[in-house]
């Protein structure tokens, strides 16, 4: 009996190590066959899941009439130019371009727009386009002006599944009331036939401040340009020519770049990747790259030429501006102040395309058409510069970050509200990144001469011009004296701080279109 029991046990642990043995065979022949699907998928990776197509026209050739393109680049500075001379070639019409700006009359978007084939612009600015801004005002061109900021964040929330967002920018002006022409009739602008208005915006208070809804933007295609991508569309950048492309990029149903090198999978460090190849659907190797500049400025290395009014205002500005400052530069006069700070001071420039920390004008030999600033001027960078994209950009502005904007201005009113980007009919500038600069915490300080053309005001009691913010200006330094307003609470009367040393207060009151306050004592400007 006991021998029989003996056999029975031994049996069935045999038989439970047997069954223990097959399943070891069956799961060793499962991770066979998953390291054989593996190693087909590793090969795939470098092989036939590569987003390489052979050439731009090939890339661009499903782009149909009305479709909308969103377009990287920043000015001149990483625009897809390969792919942009494909879509010009292919004859597609009727497209919506949306853009930072349309490059030049005869280079980047601006040939586009030479041809006929977009018929609505979104952009925040016109600049140097002449074409730009005759076929708006001539009624040939729907043309949706949006704050520069507001534009990347619109992108920037495309293509991050955000229907809308709120902003500080733009409350009070054309482009929260909706009083903005989008297209002009067939009469055009002296005609004032309007054809398309904009629509106002929805706002909202939080923490008792003004907020514009803004609605995010989704684009069919988006063409960008890149340094570097590997097989899987991964992109890197070099210096300022990141800007609005990675905001465009993740914006598109279909995303096209083109990049001067391609790298096999895996070639690229992880670290080193701007943009994750999971926003790009198709890469080209640009050819035959121009990289034209629009302001190869180059540095003389000697003192700097400045009108002597004009320096007085420079001059007096820089003392504004103290050790460790975050401030950004508008273009013009602005961009001269850095070159007469107080011995001492060390600031960093935030320049809205993507640069912080911008040094100055380089050599001839050192000119780089990667590297510019907001004015489209060719610059270097000091050490512990760093790189970022527009929507990044704009979000140090938003969030207060920069202490101090300094810009120019057609008008300024006495309660401090600004106008410096339209003259309506006339000319066409756009608004740029102005409007998101004066709507944040930092100070605004206003440089510029007193007095327009054939001696007429400049400082007013109100705008007559389109707003580029309402009560944004903090200081206003001009060639006549240094004012300052009352932004907050109750609007008050400005005061005047300090005078020229070539003037008397009763030529200031008579240049003055506003009643002002004289501060006691009155102080000279410079005089220190």
């Amino acid at each position: 009996r006991w021998l029989k029991l003996s056999v029975l046990w031994i049996c069935s642990r045999a038989l439970v190590l047997l069954q223990a043995m097959r399943a070891v065979v069956r799961a060793a022949g499962r991770l066979e066959v998953r390291f054989s699907l593996l190693q087909r998928c590793g090969r795939s990776f470098s092989t036939s899941s590569s987003k390489v197509v052979s050439s731009a026209d090939e890339a661009v050739k499903d782009i149909k009439d009305g479709a909308t393109v969103c377009v990287g680049g920043f000015g001149l500075c990483g625009i897809p130019e390969n792919l942009l001379a494909a879509v010009k070639k292919s004859g597609v019409k009727n497209l919506t371009a949306v853009s930072n700006n349309a490059g030049v009359d005869d280079f980047g978007l601006g040939q586009l727009l030479q041809t006929g084939q977009v018929k609505r612009m979104i952009a925040s600015y016109v600049g140097e386009n002449k074409k730009f801004e005759e076929l708006y005002l001539s009624g040939q061109l729907e043309v949706e002006l949006t704050p520069q900021g507001t534009l990347a964040e619109r992108l920037r929330c495309g293509g991050a599944g955000i229907p809308a967002f709120y902003t500080r920018t733009a409350y009070g002006t054309a482009v929260q009331e909706g009083t903005n022409v989008i297209k002009y009739g067939p009469g055009g602008a002296k005609a004032k036939d309007i054809a398309i208005m904009s629509e106002p915006r929805e706002t909202k208070k939080f923490g008792g401040k003004d907020y514009v809804m803004e609605e995010a933007i989704i684009g069919d295609y988006s063409l960008v340009k890149a340094w570097k991508a590997d097989e899987r569309g991964n992109l890197i950048w070099k210096g300022t020519s990141r800007n609005f492309n990675p905001d465009v990029a993740r914006a598109g149903k279909v995303c096209i770049a083109e990049v001067e090198e391609v790298v096999p999978v895996g070639e690229l460090s992880p670290e080193e990747i701007h943009l994750p190849g999971i926003y790009v659907h198709r890469v080209i190797k640009g050819k035959d790259y121009e990289k034209r500049i629009e302001k190869r400025t180059i540095s003389s290395g000697g003192e700097i030429k400045v009108d002597k009014r004009r320096e007085l205002i420079i001059r007096r500005a820089a003392q504004d501006l103290t050790d460790g400052m975050y401030v950004n530069l508008g273009i013009g006069m602005p961009t001269l102040v850095s070159n007469y700070l107080v011995e001492g001071v060390r600031i960093e420039l935030q320049s809205e395309n993507g640069l912080l920390g911008i040094g100055p004008y380089p050599t001839e030999d050192l000119v780089d058409p990667d590297l510019i600033n907001a004015g489209k001027e060719t610059v270097t960078m000091i050490p512990g510069s760093s790189l970022f994209s527009s929507s990044e950009s704009f979000g140090m502005v938003r969030g207060s970050k920069v202490d101090v904007t300094i810009l120019g201005a057609m008008e300024v009113a006495a309660n401090g509200d600004l106008a410096n980007w339209i003259i309506p009919g006339k000319m066409v500038k756009g608004m740029g990144g102005a409007m998101d600069l004066v709507s944040s915490e930092s100070k605004v300080l206003i440089v510029m001469e007193h007095l327009a053309k054939g001696g007429k005001h400049k400082l007013k009691q109100s705008c007559d011009l389109p707003l580029t913010g309402k009560r944004v200006v903090n200081r206003c330094i001009t060639d006549m004296g240094v004012f300052d307003f009352v932004t907050e609470g109750p609007e008050e009367l400005p005061t005047l701080l300090e005078i020229a040393p070539d003037t008397t207060l009763e030529a200031v009151k008579e240049a003055t279109g506003f009643e002002f306050k004289v501060a006691e004592p009155l102080k000279t400007m410079l005089a220190n």
